[in-house]
């Protein structure tokens, strides 16, 4: 764990910090980009799920890690973000840093660098290459997502076997022959047959003859009754007078409004909603800017409208106003 000394007003402070690629491996959750000041960007791409015929291993999406050595202004992010968990001043996370990078700087001259969590650098060709970690996951989406082996499914062809059946002809017997070999029993049996679905035909037109004679009957009755109710007359000799009755009819011109849509299906689904929710709602027409006013309910009493207005104000919109038509 690295050490840092920070003078503040003639004192001496030291600081023990983590590794800068643990600060770097943190905002690689959150941030597309994390850029070391004089040494280079960490970029995040984000990948779809992925797999590897040859070993049939799935993988989840995830965030591809790539290093760019020419990210190397500081846009403040991760000296902010030192300085923030540490509770350091920012000019000494930036000390932090520099000292960080020049280690890393000397050590990538010599051999290879390994950030831990967040991948390995090294020199190929003249040029500093990258290999990502593949431990880490930082799409947070994907949280929990291992990547898994399936074996393969192999499937097997079935091949048809045909047998050859030798078809045996057999000499056809004579009618005398039939009715020699044919049993008497089955000359009984199908004499019985005939006489029960002979019985049975029989049978059936008579339940059929019964039930139209029962039907016709039936309607015949009917149709006297009906004869004698039209016959019949009704005479009251005294008869009680006319009342008119004048009954004010409530007009409910009080009407908490719960919004006003321009499309009639959302003002529909908007009155279903609140009907679920126990109230008396409805459309209570289209207002001079041709918006769809739905209410909550509405009411006859002036006084029992504000008072339920301001309930529902309290309690389930302060959205909610009075409209008077």
């Amino acid at each position: 764990m690295p050490l840092i000394i920070v003078k503040t007003k003639g004192i001496f402070f030291i600081f023990a910090l983590m590794k800068l690629e643990n600060y770097i491996s943190d905002l690689l959750y959150r941030y597309e980009c994390v850029i070391v000041p004089d040494f280079g960007g960490f970029v995040t791409n984000e990948t779809s799920a992925k797999v590897n015929h040859s070993t049939h291993t799935f993988y989840p999406p995830t965030k591809q890690i790539s290093f760019n050595c020419n990210l190397k202004n500081n846009d403040g992010l991760l000296a902010n973000y030192i300085a923030t968990v540490d509770k350091i001043s920012y000019s000494a996370a930036m000390n932090f840093i520099a000292f960080e990078v020049e280690r890393w700087t000397d050590k990538l001259i010599l051999s290879q660098l390994d950030l831990e969590n967040v991948g390995d650098l090294f020199f190929q060709h003249k040029a500093v290459q990258f290999e990502p970690t593949k431990s880490v996951n930082y799409l947070t989406s994907s949280f929990g997502l291992n990547s898994f082996s399936s074996p393969e499914i192999k499937r097997t062809a079935y091949l048809e076997t045909v047998t050859n059946l030798n078809t045996v002809v057999a000499a056809v017997p004579s009618e005398e022959e039939k009715s020699k070999k044919t049993p008497v029993f089955i000359k009984y049996a199908a004499a019985i047959a005939v006489l029960f679905v002979a019985g049975s035909f029989v049978w059936n037109t008579y339940n059929q003859n019964q039930q139209q004679s029962q039907l016709l009957a039936a309607q015949k009755q009917q149709n006297e009754i009906e004869n004698k109710i039209q016959q019949a007359t009704f005479v009251i000799d005294n008869p009680l007078p006319t009342i008119t009755l004048n009954v004010a009819k409530k007009t409910k011109n009080y009407h908490i409004v719960a919004g006003a849509f321009r499309e009639r299906k959302n003002a529909d689904k908007k009155v279903k909603e609140l009907i679920n929710k126990g109230f008396d709602a409805k459309i209570i027409g289209v207002n001079k800017w041709n918006l769809t006013q739905v209410a909550y309910v509405s009411y006859t009493n002036k006084y029992e409208a504000l008072k339920n207005l301001n309930e529902i104000k309290q309690f389930v919109s302060p959205d909610a106003w009075l409209l008077v038509k």
